[in-house]
């Protein structure tokens, strides 16, 4: 099918449309062939009682709300398609707009179908409040769950969540992992971005949207049949250098209106040789103020522009300041209590709702904690941040989270006493890698030699970075585990990568897998998260 100028396959690219309806005249026809049957589900959905099969759909009972005397419910079809279906007098106009169909029933009663697109599921869940609509969660402890791998990964999170009890931000996914729709379905090609201690790349490398995520991320939490505490964070929304970087942000923010926790990383207009500038004289507070001032100015205008959107709904606000431009490092740019307490300060001074702050705590991506005060200095600098924060109203959010061993973790939680959100995102793509490699291990033998070609022209590009990660130690006669530093670093490029003509190359094979491969899949993402939860929070 085609969506604009984008060729694609919606059922094998889930995450990128924002409807999950997109042949609306099959689906009427579907919906419109199960006549009378309806009223036999309103009915059991109204008693509680086990709703009848249906042949043609699949009725999610979990996601039943009550709309006056009708019935709202999501409904899956057989071409993978779903619509929200009301059964009942009226339909739900106030709620869900124009219907795509009216079918009567019996005397002043009648099926209406509505596409269960991205703006008809958040007025379902703002207005209906089903039981397992996002929500802004304040300072719950949560572990933050980047979804590269989407509704593959879902299933295995919510295993984990039911037996830890645990909240989540299960949607969550970076501006450097997620496309804007307007630009896919332009077939546009993947901007360039800096990544944090990696260096350029090109963005959207999983393929997916910001309103394609929220969607399948809402559909799936709908569908699932326990209480879910869950948010959807739009991470690391960054504010680039002058005017334009402002601008983008914003334009990201439109693309995330329905998510529910939002990571606004000024690290890049942070002016960093003022610290360390004697020459511009003045108190710590001043040269903080000097270092701050752009971002606490940005961070202003974004909020303004979340709160038009929002239109008084409530959403968990993040200001990360742990990551650094290249020409800065890690280590160089710890946050000191004194730095800390000022941001927090201004922020309280300012008005500005931060309900969550990652300061740069001495994390770095893809490797273990190594900074050279060791766990006794992590200890210390977190305890006494977390304190600081907490007297604002605020929680520490821990970034780069991923390679961080348990001795790390239980730091981390004797330090915060388990009030903390921890974010992971790429470790759990690793871990379909892996799972990969013994269910599938042609496509990962491709995945594999794709991640070794970019390293390659990294390395012959002149990054010492790559040709390190070529020189670690390869098993002769087989390929190397997704551990690797090559695929650990690599790999990410191969999953949503587009041709010239914007088409996905290997996105389809990932969600066309074995079914073997997925409840493996699931086993393992749900035995990681359990014990992860149980490390960080105790």
């Amino acid at each position: 099918m085609k969506f604009g100028e984008l060729e694609m396959e919606p059922e094998r690219n889930p995450a990128v449309l924002d409807t999950a309806t997109w042949a609306p005249a099959a689906a009427v026809a579907t919906v419109r062939a199960i006549g009378a049957r309806w009223l036999d589900v309103r009915r059991a959905l109204a008693t509680g009682a086990p709703v009848p099969s249906l042949k043609a759909a699949t009725v999610h009972a979990a996601s039943h709300a009550r709309c006056g005397d009708a019935s709202l419910f999501l409904v899956e079809l057989p071409d993978a398609q779903q619509t929200l279906v009301c059964v009942g007098p009226g339909g739900a106009g106030d709620i869900l707009g124009v219907p795509l169909a009216r079918v009567p029933l019996d005397a002043g009663t009648e099926t209406s179908v509505y596409a269960a697109d991205a703006a008809n599921v958040a007025g379902f869940c703002r207005l209906m409040n089903p039981v397992n609509a996002p929500r802004a969660l304040g300072r719950t402890p949560r572990l933050g769950i980047g979804v590269r791998m989407t509704t593959a990964v879902w299933p295995g999170i919510f295993d984990a969540m039911g037996q830890a009890d645990f909240a989540a931000n299960t949607i969550q996914n970076s501006v450097r992992e997620l496309n804007l729709l307007d630009a896919l379905l332009a077939a546009r090609p993947a901007p360039k971005n800096y990544a944090c201690g990696f260096g350029e790349i090109e963005t959207g490398y999983t393929g997916s949207s910001f309103e394609g995520l929220w969607l399948a991320g809402v559909l799936a939490a709908l569908r699932h049949d326990r209480p879910l505490r869950y948010g959807a964070d739009a991470d690391h929304i960054q504010v680039k250098r002058a005017d334009a970087g402002l601008a983008q942000a914003k334009r990201v923010l439109d693309a995330a209106r329905y998510y529910t926790f939002y990571t606004i990383d000024v690290s890049d207009v942070l002016d960093y040789a003022v610290l360390s500038d004697g020459a511009r004289g003045g108190g710590s507070d001043a040269r903080f103020a000097a270092k701050y001032t752009a971002a606490m100015d940005a961070l202003t205008a974004l909020v303004e522009h979340l709160n038009q959107l929002k239109r008084g709904q409530p959403f968990d606000l993040e200001l990360s300041i742990d990551e650094h431009p290249a020409e800065v490092g890690a280590f160089d740019c710890l946050t000191s209590d004194e730095e800390l307490s000022f941001v927090l300060r201004e922020l309280q001074r300012r008005g500005l709702p931060v309900t969550h702050i990652a300061p740069n705590l001495g994390m770095e991506k893809g490797v273990d904690f190594r900074h050279p005060d060791g766990l006794e200095g992590l200890y210390r600098r977190t305890r006494a941040q977390h304190a600081l924060a907490e007297r604002f109203g605020c929680m520490l959010d821990i970034h780069s989270a991923d390679d961080l061993g348990p001795a790390v973790r239980e730091t981390l939680r004797k330090a915060t006493g388990g009030r903390v959100h921890y974010k992971i995102s790429p470790s759990l793509q690793l871990l379909f890698a892996e799972v990969l490699r013994d269910f599938h291990p042609d496509l990962y033998q491709r995945w594999w030699r794709d991640a070794e070609a970019y390293a390659r022209r990294s390395a012959e590009g002149g990054s010492a970075f790559a040709a390190e990660c070529l020189a670690a130690e390869t098993p002769v006669g087989h390929l190397p585990t997704p551990s690797h530093p090559v695929f650990h670093h690599y790999s990410f490029a191969f999953v949503g990568r587009r041709d010239g003509a914007g088409r996905f190359v290997n996105r389809p094979e990932f969600y066309s897998l074995s079914q073997a491969f997925y409840r493996a899949y699931r086993d393992r993402v749900s035995e990681r998260l359990v014990q992860l939860a149980h490390e960080v929070f105790g």
